[in-house]
C-alpha cells in the first residue's frame, strides 16, 4: 500500500486550495469550484434558493431532497415523536467545516446547528410551519422560511443546514475533481459521517470517499453557482424592511386591515426606529401569512438571484483570491517578509510596517476598494494581516478571548512572551475609546507585555480626525501606534509607479 502524505504546511504565504494542492487554478475555475482559503473561513454562504431556481436537474433534485427531509421532520414533530435522543439525531448537526465558508474568526471551526437550533426547529414545525411542504401561496417550499419568523437563525445557519443536506453531492463533486487533479499522495480515503439519510431506518448513513487531505482532515469543494455573499436571496432583514409593503399588497382586504391595525397599534405617535422594527417582528409572528407572500415575491423575481450571487461571488474572488495573491507577491518580492524573526513585538511591528509600505507605496491599497468605494469592515484588514503571518514560527492567535472580550491578535513565542495587535478603521465611531482602553485591557488580561495599535484611513479628513485623537491621548509619537494611508487620491497611477 502506497504512503499517503497529508498536507500540513506549505511555503510561506501559500493559502489557497489551488496553491496548496498544486492544482492549476484555471482547471478549478473550469470545474466551477471556488478556490477556497485553507487558513480562514471566507464570508460566503450556500444559498438554497440557487438550487430551487436553477435549471440544472441535479440542483433541482437536491432541492427536492432538502424539502423531503424537512417534511419528514415536520411529520415527526406534529406526531409528537421527537424525544431528546431523536432531537439530537435528526434536528442537530455539526458544522460542515471542511468547505471553509462562514463566520469563523479562526480557522474553519464554527458552532454548527446545536440543541437550541434543533428545539426551535422542532417547535416551529409543530406550530407556525405545520403546513410546511403543502404551501398554497408560493410556487414551492423553501428551507429559508425557517429563518424568517425570529431572529437568531441567519444565513450561516441556513447555509450550514443546506450544506449538511447536500453533503453527498459535495463529496462526489470533490472526489471527482480530486481523482483527476490532486496528486495521489495528497489524497486519502475518509469515513464521512451523515452522508445521506435512510428513510427506511430513519438514520444517517456514513460513506467512504477519496478526498484531498489537509491537516489530517478532508477538504470539500463547492460550486460557485451555489454561493452568495452577504444575505441569501430569501432573508429576514429584507423581510423586516418590507413588512408594510407586503401587507399593503395582500389580496385579502380583511387581512390587510387586520395587519395594518395590529402593526400601527404598537407604535407611539413618534416611533423610534427600534419601535418600528419591534412592531414589524411582532406583526410577522402574529400574521405568518406575510412570510408566504414575501417568499412568493422573491420567487417572482428569482431570475435575478443567480446574476446577483454571481456578482457577489466574483467580488469575493477578487477580494479574497486575486487581490490577496497580488498583495502576497508584492510582500514576498520586496522583502524577506516571510523569513522575518525577532522578538514578538519587533516582528509584529515589522510586519505591520511591511504591510504599510506595500499599501502606501506599491499599490497594495487597491485591495481595500470595491467599485471605487473603500471597505467599511475591519475584518478585511484582519484577514490580510493574518495572511502576512502564514508560515511564521510564532503562535498567532486571532480573536483571542481572555475574559475581557476578544482581541484581534495575540502574537507569542512561549508562554511568557506576547504582543497584542489591535486593528481599527479610522471611521470607527468608538476609535478614541478603543485607543484609550482596549489594547491595554486585553494586554493585562492575557499577560502580553506589549500592545500595537494599527489604524487604516481612506481620506485626509479621516487622517486629521485620527491625528487629533492621538494628540488628545498624548500618543501621537508612540512607536506602538501605526497609521496606514489607504487613500487613492495621493497615490501615483499604476503606469507612473
Amino acid at each position: 500500500m502506497s504512503a499517503v502524505t497529508t498536507v500540513t504546511s506549505q511555503a510561506a504565504g501559500v493559502v489557497h486550495f489551488s496553491e496548496i494542492f498544486g492544482v492549476d487554478s484555471d482547471a478549478l475555475d473550469a470545474y466551477g469550484a471556488f478556490d477556497i482559503s485553507l487558513i480562514n473561513d471566507l464570508p460566503l454562504f450556500v444559498d438554497p434558493f440557487l438550487l430551487f431556481t436553477s435549471d440544472k436537474p441535479d440542483y433541482q433534485r437536491l432541492h427536492a431532497e432538502i424539502i423531503r427531509y424537512l417534511k419528514f421532520l415536520r411529520d415527526r414533530s406534529v406526531a409528537g415523536e421527537v424525544d431528546d435522543g431523536l432531537l439530537d439525531a435528526w434536528f442537530t448537526f455539526r458544522e460542515v467545516r471542511q468547505n471553509w465558508f462562514g463566520f469563523s474568526k479562526v480557522g474553519n471551526g464554527g458552532s454548527g446547528l446545536g440543541e437550541e437550533f434543533g428545539r426551535a426547529l422542532n417547535r416551529s414545525l409543530n406550530s407556525i410551519f405545520r403546513s410546511f411542504g403543502d404551501e398554497t401561496v408560493t410556487n414551492g417550499s423553501h428551507l429559508e422560511k425557517l429563518c424568517l419568523i425570529k431572529d437568531g437563525v441567519g444565513r450561516d445557519n441556513i447555509s450550514d443546514f443546506t450544506t449538511t443536506l447536500i453533503k453527498e453531492f459535495l463529496l462526489d463533486y470533490t472526489q471527482t475533481f480530486a481523482r483527476t487533479y490532486v496528486a495521489p499522495e495528497h489524497r486519502r480515503v475518509f469515513n464521512v459521517e451523515k452522508v445521506r439519510f435512510d428513510y427506511d431506518t430513519r438514520s444517517w448513513v456514513r460513506g467512504k470517499y477519496e478526498l484531498p487531505a489537509y491537516h489530517c482532515d478532508f477538504v470539500l469543494l463547492t460550486p460557485k453557482d451555489l454561493l452568495t455573499k452577504d444575505e441569501i436571496w430569501i432573508n429576514r432583514p429584507e423581510l423586516l424592511g418590507r413588512v408594510e409593503e407586503i401587507a399593503e399588497a395582500l389580496p385579502n382586504q380583511t387581512l390587510r386591515a387586520q395587519v395594518s391595525q395590529y402593526f400601527h397599534g404598537q407604535l407611539s405617535k413618534k416611533p423610534t426606529d427600534e419601535e418600528v422594527r419591534t412592531a414589524r417582528a411582532a406583526t410577522l409572528e402574529r400574521f405568518p401569512e406575510l412570510i408566504e407572500h414575501y417568499i412568493r415575491s422573491k420567487e417572482d423575481t428569482g431570475d435575478q438571484a443567480e446574476s446577483v450571487s454571481t456578482q457577489k461571488v466574483r467580488w469575493a474572488e477578487t477580494a479574497f483570491i486575486d487581490d490577496i495573491k497580488a498583495l502576497r507577491k508584492k510582500l514576498a518580492d520586496w522583502t524577506a517578509f516571510y523569513e522575518t524573526e525577532g522578538s514578538t513585538l519587533e516582528e509584529a511591528r515589522e510586519r505591520v510596517l511591511f504591510l504599510k509600505d506595500v499599501i502606501e507605496n506599491k499599490d497594495g491599497y487597491r485591495v481595500f476598494y470595491h467599485d471605487g468605494k473603500p471597505i467599511n469592515r475591519e475584518d478585511h484588514l484582519h484577514l490580510l494581516y493574518r495572511l502576512t503571518w502564514f508560515g511564521t514560527s510564532l503562535d498567532v492567535n486571532r480573536e483571542v478571548n481572555n475574559g475581557r472580550g476578544p482581541a484581534d491578535y495575540k502574537v507569542s513565542r512561549g508562554a511568557r512572551s506576547g504582543t497584542i495587535v489591535e486593528f481599527k478603521l479610522a471611521s470607527n465611531s468608538k476609535l478614541k475609546q478603543n485607543l484609550e482602553k482596549q489594547a491595554e485591557i486585553y494586554q493585562r488580561a492575557s499577560d502580553a507585555p506589549h500592545a500595537l495599535k494599527v489604524i487604516l484611513y481612506f481620506t485626509e479628513r479621516e487622517h486629521d480626525r485620527v491625528s487629533a485623537i492621538l494628540g488628545e491621548l498624548k500618543i501621537a509619537d508612540s512607536p506602538d501606534v501605526l497609521l496606514i494611508d489607504a487613500r487613492r487620491d495621493n497615490k501615483p497611477s499604476a503606469s507612473n509607479a
